[in-house]
């Protein structure tokens, strides 16, 4: 096989490296992906995609087939806690408690407020598949090649010279490349390079089911997604969730079920045991099952010491590991592409100097710090439920029971109890609706120049997300109409590759301005004024115009990512000279 010489080379092939490749093919980056994998996970994991990811397939053209393979909305709106799932007491699969999810599958005011986009639950054995055939559209033939395996990886100040296996041939070739994206999980690359990991390891053992069954005899409210079951019968707890694929909720074909072991428990090894054990805790006997795959993690949060290391740099997995407690693993790898890729093509192409792509690491590892850390805390608040309602292997499921019905009782001995347990079921908000977490993250590196104000005061900067065209935050939503009247979210003026000034209906002279900063820089750029009556889009519900943070002389600038990067709040003497220099501090020339 021939050698290849090209930009960047994608190493791995999950979500983190087909997004890369999908987005650098759209940025006119040519890019080859090797993965040692077969094909793309046969595991039914990272299910959650959140609004901002959401966005990012939008813009890559697969968002409608995303959302017409994934859960319906109306069946994803709840979590729910019960005790135990089926059984012989007539309390078996009692509903303890419900509460909304990632604001009612995105259908709440908050949330439809925040984006155009809702968000949707695919697991990554079904996702990847479409990841895969779109990033095959969109780059040059054979440039996405799976069952071939990084060996060998040097570099030096010009590139990186990788070997290649193609493991179905059994050839070796050189790829050298300006850039290297590591997106293989940490098994290779990393190590490779001396990166260490540091964090909280061996929480406790997985074990994971994918099953087929015909569970809807026992399975209830169809508006339910998560099923966390706590089971008197064993003393143990577990999680179900459905999978689809042609139907969901209690009708759905295939389902996870996770069950969890203490890390030394040597049971969770032995595949009979754990089969015995999952039929035990769904208290479904020799009810029909067949079961797809058993596979076993440990609950782990990590984070790579750095994220970049001369040329190449770490993405999704390779730079941090997540307990799926909030859903924020997968999404941070696909976030993290998006911010990594414009800056490569905008490197690459010419339009930035090389301390552009030194941004990557002080934008997402503070991101992606917070959310292993959330993730963590969203785990270990699930064990302080699970302890709190109560149940033991030691005490028996009579004892058990006896404690579980406490909650629900109405006897006034146990009203404090029962109190205890809403309380604790509705703490987990912390994970289910942890809205700022997911869409709100802010950005704070040279890519982003400060305009001296504070951020907004927030009561709960995990629950609540407050838009603010404010420098380092993410581009807000709005409505926007254009001339004839069609409507737009403001995201889609936001081009592949491209800056956006948005400037106020009376900033003309920002508009010229950015016509002669481009041609004096050579950065790509756009500019349009909106205003509520006057500009080249109509801001009909002056949402535009309540977030903006600038009058209607004043501008923002927005990046290829969609957060912003400098802000005018009024017209300036000299706003070429203003642009310009924003523009060449942005993109370091």
């Amino acid at each position: 096989m021939n050698d290849i010489d090209l930009p960047v080379l994608i190493v791995g092939g999950g979500g983190a490296g087909l997004t890369a490749s999908m987005l650098l093919s759209r940025l006119d980056v040519d890019s080859l992906l090797v993965s040692a994998w077969p094909g793309t996970s046969v595991l039914p994991k990272a299910h959650l995609l959140n609004q901002r990811t959401m966005e990012i397939f939008r813009d890559l053209g697969i968002d409608e087939q995303v959302y017409a393979a994934g859960t319906p909305q109306a069946q994803m709106t709840h979590s729910g806690w019960y005790a135990g799932f089926a059984g012989d007491d007539r309390d078996t699969g009692r509903r303890i408690a419900t509460i909304e999810q990632w604001g009612a599958a995105g259908s709440t005011p908050e949330w439809t407020a925040a984006s155009p986009q809702r968000p949707t639950n695919l697991p990554q054995l079904r996702l990847e598949p479409h990841l895969r055939r779109r990033a095959e559209e969109l780059a040059q033939p054979g440039r996405v090649r799976f069952h071939h395996e990084l060996t060998d990886v040097t570099q030096d100040a010009d590139g990186v010279t990788a070997t290649v296996l193609d493991k179905d041939s059994g050839e070796t070739y050189r790829v050298r490349s300006r850039y290297l994206l590591a997106c293989d999980g940490g098994r290779t690359v990393g190590p490779a390079l001396g990166i260490e990991t540091e964090g909280m390891r061996n929480v406790a053992r997985m074990v994971t089911f994918h099953i087929t069954a015909d569970l809807s005899r026992w399975a209830r409210d169809p508006h339910v997604l998560i099923r966390w079951l706590h089971l008197p019968d064993t003393g143990t707890a577990g999680v179900m969730i459905p999978m689809g694929p042609d139907h969901w909720g209690p009708e759905s074909e295939e389902w996870v079920v996770h069950l969890n072991y203490p890390y030394e428990d040597e049971r969770s090894l032995d595949d009979e045991a754990v089969v015995g054990d999952l039929r035990t805790a769904l208290g479904i006997g020799d009810h029909p099952l067949r079961i797809h795959l058993i596979s076993r993690w440990n609950l782990e949060g990590s984070l790579a010491e750095r994220f970049q290391e001369g040329r190449v740099f770490l993405l999704g997995d390779a730079a941090h590991r997540h307990p799926p407690t909030g859903g924020l693993g997968l999404n941070s790898a696909v976030q993290d592409a998006h911010n990594l890729a414009w800056k490569l093509a905008a490197v690459l192409q010419g339009h930035a100097g090389d301390p552009l792509l030194a941004t990557y690491e002080p934008e997402r590892k503070p991101v992606t710090s917070t959310n292993v850390r959330r993730s963590l805390e969203n785990a270990l608040n699930h064990l302080v439920t699970t302890d709190l309602i109560g149940g033991s292997p030691e005490a028996g499921a009579a004892a058990n029971w006896d404690n579980l019905r406490r909650a629900w009782s109405g006897r006034p001995q146990d009203e404090e109890y029962a109190r205890s347990v809403a309380r604790a079921i509705a703490s987990q908000s912390m994970e289910f609706n942890e809205h700022n977490i997911e869409y709100g993250y802010t950005y704070d590196s040279a890519a982003v120049l400060p305009d001296g104000t504070d951020a907004p005061a927030n009561p709960d900067p995990v629950r609540i997300y407050q838009p603010a065209a404010r420098p380092g935050h993410p581009f807000p939503h709005a409505w926007l109409d254009t001339l004839d009247g069609t409507r737009l979210p403001v995201m889609d003026l936001v081009a592949p590759g491209r800056m956006l000034l948005l400037a106020g209906e009376n900033g003309g002279d920002w508009i010229e301005a950015a016509a002669k900063a481009a041609a004096a820089t050579g950065i790509p750029l756009d500019a349009v004024r909106v205003g509520h009556l006057d500009g080249d889009y109509r801001d009909p519900r002056s949402t535009w115009t309540r977030l903006r943070g600038h009058t209607d002389s004043g501008a923002v600038l927005v990046r290829p990512d969609r957060f912003v990067a400098w802000r005018a709040v009024e017209a300036v003497q000299d706003p070429e000279a203003e642009l310009t220099t924003a523009l060449r501090r942005l993109f370091a020339h």
